[in-house]
């Protein structure tokens, strides 16, 4: 199939390359001529405008955007509908609000194209091994895209959640679960740097990734990181989120179900970026004013 793809950041690029690999034709935009020309380089056709990319594509155009959520992908959008005819199809493969993408869907359908959510897992690592996809719209535009599918996921790697909106819901679930895991992952290993014990960390996250209950691609990552730097003492504690973990919890509000994990995890997220807070300070105060606790004075 010939696809065209709007934004090679790591992902994007990465992702091309896939599709190329598995045989597809690309047509390819992005705002930097660097980016654009290295995927020129591997087989990709690219070009200088949208509207050259649409010129580029036959019959049905298929267009991913590969670009971040909120304005980029609708000031694609109000560039790209103009361009575009009744039956065409156009994908969002990044991490958008899902109320955003049923927004999307509803305006698209208006002139008569389809807008497909897909949420997108794989990271840096999704070109050899893949990308799990999740994503949702009309059954008839989803069987059309099936071969784009077969080519980025691995095996039983991807699936049709449901109508638009689905696929970045359910993208978005996944990262909060991810937020989770992270934070039990990151607890633990703090517990055995923290104790009496000369615990090699490396080793023992290697050890869980044999026959334990734990073991995941996460804790492999926690080996890497190991394995690259013991103590981990060249990264700030510093730890930033790109908004599903706050979406998923607006969500569980919205529909009145306890995440406490989630809750948890993303709380700490927000208090790695503090070098001190209001509350500790305060918790200090009332410590001392009710008890006569001494506090430390800032020199």
């Amino acid at each position: 199939m010939r696809i065209g793809f709007v934004g090679l950041g790591k992902m994007g690029a990465k992702m091309t390359e896939r599709l190329l690999r598995g045989g597809h034709e690309i047509a390819v935009y992005d705002k930097s001529t660097d980016n654009a020309k290295s995927t020129q380089e591997i087989g990709a056709i690219a070009t200088n405008s949208l509207e050259n990319l649409i010129k580029n594509l036959p019959g049905k155009k298929i267009v991913w955007l590969m670009v971040p959520p909120g304005e980029p992908v609708d000031e694609n959008l109000e560039d790209l509908l103009p361009l575009m005819k009744d039956g065409d199809i156009i994908i969002d493969g990044g991490n958008s609000n899902w109320r955003e993408s049923q927004k999307r869907a509803a305006k698209t359908k208006q002139k008569g194209i389809n807008f497909i959510d897909c949420g997108t897992s794989g990271g840096v690592w999704g070109l050899e091994n893949g990308y799990c996809l999740m994503y949702g719209g009309e059954p008839e535009a989803v069987k059309i895209l099936e071969p784009i599918f077969k080519t980025l996921a691995p095996e039983n790697g991807y699936i049709h959640c449901g109508s638009c909106g689905s696929g970045h819901f359910v993208k978005m679930i996944h990262n909060a679960i991810e937020y989770g895991m992270m934070q039990a992952y990151a607890e633990g290993f703090e517990l055995m740097q923290n104790s009496d014990f000369d615990f090699d960390l490396k080793g023992i996250s290697q050890t869980w990734m044999h026959g334990s209950v734990i073991r995941s691609w996460l804790l492999e990552l926690a080996g890497n990181a190991l394995s690259e730097d013991p103590k981990l003492d060249s990264i700030k504690d510093y730890v930033q989120d790109s908004g599903e973990g706050r979406w998923a919890l607006q969500s569980a509000i919205d529909f009145d179900t306890p995440a406490p994990v989630l809750a948890a995890s993303l709380f700490t997220r927000f208090r790695s970026r503090q070098d001190e807070t209001f509350s500790g300070k305060m918790l200090a105060a009332l410590r001392q004013q009710f008890g006569g606790h001494s506090t430390k004075k800032i020199t």
